[in-house]
């Protein structure tokens, strides 16, 4: 799952960490270490901030080359 594509949601949406921390229940701590660290977020949680955008999985991912 890439950031930015994440964050082209939230821009959109014009609503911050803490807003999508809110309505998808991961925490801001969480979401922090997906952006910053580029660490890779569980299934269920992918699902919940794909759920909180109102997108898809496929929305998200990295499409292969």
């Amino acid at each position: 799952m890439q950031w930015n594509k994440i964050q082209k949601y939230l821009n959109k949406r014009k609503w911050s960490l803490l807003k999508l921390s809110k309505i998808s229940e991961v925490s801001e701590g969480t979401l922090k270490e997906y952006k910053f660290k580029n660490t890779e977020p569980s299934f269920k949680n992918a699902c919940k901030i794909a759920d909180a955008l109102n997108v898809s999985l496929d929305d998200l991912r990295e499409k292969e080359k």
